[in-house]
């Protein structure tokens, strides 16, 4: 299923497993990422299904920006490698700057920069070299 060079299923299938490696991720990382939001040990963080509806959609705009990114590599350039490294350089480009200054602002330690720059790293890394992989 395509349109306008995206590959949909490669999409749906990177929303997925972005969404499988932050439950993941954050599960394992549970307890430093809730001392790095200075939520008291003891307390159980609020995860309303809003959340992860607002999670999963904004995943898929995210996905769907990635592919028409590595879509505009050019023909035959659309590889899982080029994906990998594209969602990389996203990454170090877009994503932790903005996030570094939000979290800077928010008077947020350099542990939660860490802990979500990870994730994130990890999240597009997977997202790129699935729709590489796929191609268009």
């Amino acid at each position: 299923m395509q349109f306008g060079g995206i590959n949909y299923i490669a999409v749906i299938v990177a929303v997925i497993a972005a969404f499988a490696v932050g439950s993941v991720y954050y599960g394992v990382n549970a307890k430093r990422w809730m001392k790095a939001v200075k939520i008291p040990e003891g307390t159980e963080p609020k995860m309303e299904p809003s959340l992860l509806v607002i999670t999963f959609v904004c995943e898929i705009v995210l996905a769907i920006m990635m592919a028409g990114v590595i879509g505009h590599l050019g023909d035959g350039q659309v590889t899982l490698y080029n994906g990998i490294v594209s969602g990389f350089f996203l990454w170090l480009g877009i994503i932790m700057p903005t996030m570094t200054i939000n979290n800077r602002y928010q008077d947020f330690g350099w542990d939660l920069t860490i802990i979500d720059g990870i994730h994130w790293l990890v999240v597009v890394v997977v997202m790129g070299g699935i729709i590489g992989w796929f191609g268009v």
